[in-house]
This record gives structure tokens, sequence and C-alpha cells, in this order.
């Protein structure tokens, strides 16, 4: 039997706490498997009286109990708490963000939670309080004992899979950041996710240009013929189903996107904006080429409609039904 997933809360602040409510009373309709929350009961309950919904919670001390207490009340494990103030951040509920997200993933290390979904996040507010991390990809790679730069992060959607191969940085950092190796390790590390966790036997990466009509025989730039197709011949010599430099402008089109499985894309925009615009609320960040199974909703804290009821969970609960896809393929071996 696959253990419950464990959800870190996010910033108390934000629409973090709303949406899992929701996502815990979307159960039954959308068949999701047991999960459990870290820290935040207050925080939860308040949350769930804001919105207006009845909210049973179970004080837990394991996993086990988790799945038991699951169909009927939301289970909670811990007893760290905050003030439930939405839309209004602060130290206080950043501390409590920080503690959900370093125990939430702890359980999963140790493999007493089958996976971790992660709720959103304020990067300033915890960077205030000593978090040193870009983001929760970069912090769960460390907790999993990973060096820099093992961990991949990819947007996954009904329509369309994009991996950034440069995330948080200036759009002019980009063309000195790109490297023939980094293509083809992080081309590597997505075939190989592809494989193992969502079945694909033989995957199609897609890999873009950086510049626009993949630079014209080197009109705007030869970031592709010194850089990229170097790489994409490397792949290919590796077994790996690669292909381009696609000109991005064209690639996402529908007819375009049946021809692949996943796209390599050389910046954050370039994946995120397409798909942002095909699948915003069913949007999944998933993290490839941890020892744990971690994913995400694709968007931020939204503090400014947190508490107005407007939260919108499909992305949670695509979420969390992905993180349970995963980690039920991976315990089949």
């Amino acid at each position: 039997m696959v253990a419950p997933l464990v959800l870190s809360i996010g910033d108390p602040a934000g629409i973090g706490p709303e949406l899992a409510v929701l996502a815990w009373h979307a159960r039954e309709r959308e068949s999701l498997p047991a999960f459990y929350a870290v820290h935040g009961a207050g925080v939860l309950e308040a949350a769930a009286e804001r919105l207006g919904l009845p909210l049973e919670l179970a004080a837990i001390g394991s996993a086990d109990e988790a799945a038991q207490a699951f169909a009927t009340a939301l289970p909670v494990m811990g007893t760290e708490n905050a003030a439930y103030a939405p839309g209004e951040p602060e130290p206080e509920g950043a501390r409590l963000a920080l503690a959900s997200l370093t125990d939430a993933t702890d359980a999963a290390f140790r493999s007493e939670a089958s996976g971790v979904v992660t709720l959103p996040i304020a990067k300033g507010l915890l960077a205030d309080i000593g978090f040193a991390f870009p983001g929760q990809t970069e912090f769960l790679a460390a907790a999993c004992g990973l060096e820099p730069g093992a961990s991949v992060m990819m947007l996954a959607g009904p329509s369309l899979k994009a991996v950034p191969l440069t995330v948080h940085c200036a759009l002019a950092d980009v063309p000195s950041l790109l490297s023939t190796e980094l293509i083809v390790r992080r081309g590597q590390t997505v075939a190989q996710a592809l494989q193992r966790d969502y079945g694909i036997t033989a995957p199609r990466i897609a890999v873009t240009a950086l510049n626009p009509h993949a630079s014209e025989n080197g009109a705007f730039g030869d970031e592709e013929a010194h850089i990229i197709e170097p790489a994409i011949a490397q792949l290919r010599s590796d077994g790996i189903d690669a292909t381009g430099p696609h000109p991005a402008d064209a690639l996402f089109a529908p007819r375009t996107r049946a021809s692949f499985d996943a796209a390599l894309c050389m910046y954050h925009d370039q994946a995120l904006i397409p798909v942002k615009a095909l699948d915003f609320d069913s949007g999944v960040n998933v993290t490839l080429g941890l020892p744990i199974v971690r994913t995400s909703p694709d968007h931020g804290t939204a503090f400014d409609i947190a508490g107005t009821g407007r939260a919108d969970p499909g992305a949670t609960i695509a979420a969390i039904r992905m993180a349970g896809e995963i980690a039920a393929r991976r315990a089949k071996g």
C-alpha cells in the first residue's frame, strides 16, 4: 500500500490554506489519494470558516493515522501555528511556512509519506528570516543531499510539459548561463523522469532555440550552432529522441505539440508562458531528479485574493493527483 502524501501549507497569508481545505473537500469527487497537512491546524480551521465550509481536523502522530482519518477529517501533523490574516503577510507566517515545508520534506525523504505537495510560499519573506534558496525546488534538492543544479523544474499540464533550463535570473544573463553540458544533463534527467514517473517508454524531447527563428543561420546569434545543436547531437548519440533547435514561436501550436512529450526551453518565460496560457488552472510544477516525489500548483501565493473565496483549487488538485500517480508508479518499480 502506498503511503499518504504530505502537504506543506505555504504562506498562511496566501491562498495555500484555502487550497488545502478545498482539495480535501474535493477528495471524493476528484478521487484524490490520501494526504495530510503539516502544522497550521488553526490556520486551516480559520480558512475553512472564512470559506463557509465545514471542516473536521484530525490531529495525527503518524502517516498511518492519516490514511485512516482522511475519509472523514483533514489530518494534520505538528503543532506549530500562526495568526490567520489573509492578504497580510508577516514574519510569523513565513516561519510557519518554512516549518511546514521543512517537516513535510523530511517526512517524504524518510519515506513516511509517498510524496510532498508544496503550496505557495513568499520567497522574499522567507529570505528575510534566513531562507537561503531561490525557491522551493532548490530547497528540496539541498534537503535531499543533492548538489546545486541536480534537480530540474518541469511545468506539466494536460496540454504540455516544459522545462526551463535557466529559471530565476535576468534575461540578459541567459546566454552566458547556457552550455552544451547543461542542456545534455537536463535532457538526460527529463528523459529518465518521463520514463520512470510518466511511463513513457521512448520519450521525445523538443529543444527550443534561444534566438528568433532559430537564429536564421547565425543572423540573430550563434548560440544555436555553438551550444544547442551540439547538445542535441550528444543527446541523440545517448539514445534520446531529441530534436531541434525549434523556433519557440511555432513549437507550441496544437499540431506541433503532438510531436513531442516535453519541451526543453532556454529560459523561464519561454517555458512558463505556453504552459500557463494552455493550462493555468491545472498546471503542476514537478521537481525531477529528486529521490522523492514533489509537486506544487503552478502559481503563487495570490495575496490579493486570499480570503475572498476566489481561489481556484484546480492546480492544487492536479498537483495532488499527479504526485499520487507518480508515487504509485514508483512503488510498482
